[in-house]
Formats: C-alpha cells, structure tokens, sequence
C-alpha cells in the first residue's frame, strides 16, 4: 500500500513554474507550490501472498488496485 503524491503531476507543476521564470519572472519571486492531489494505491497480490486481508473502506478510497 502506498499514499503520496504523483510523479506526473510534479512534473507538471515544476513545468509550469519553469515556464513562469522562462517569461520572465524572478525565481524569488514565483512561488513555491505543494502538491494538491495525493493517491492511494493498494498491491492486492502482494497483500494476499502475505495474508492480509485490506478492509473494505480502503478499497472504496483507493485510486488503483493492483490485482
């Protein structure tokens, strides 16, 4: 199981804050940003060879499953 930020969506947001400065901006003077969307990934296979079993609630707020 896993919760964090995804990799594609940083790039994102570093692209956009590159593209400020590459317009002229000071580099102090663009804000920093924090990731907005975060991702809940759950490994059933993994999860099953170890014998856990993974509560439903975890399951319905999951954004992938790996089966």
């Amino acid at each position: 199981m896993a919760y964090g930020v995804n990799p594609i969506n940083i790039f994102r947001q570093g692209a956009t804050i590159v593209a400020k400065v590459l317009r002229g901006s000071k580099p102090g003077e663009v804000p920093a940003e924090l990731p907005t969307k975060f991702e809940l990934v759950i490994n059933l296979k993994t999860a099953n060879t170890l014998g856990l079993t993974i509560p439903d609630t975890f399951l319905a707020r999951d954004d992938e499953v790996i089966e």
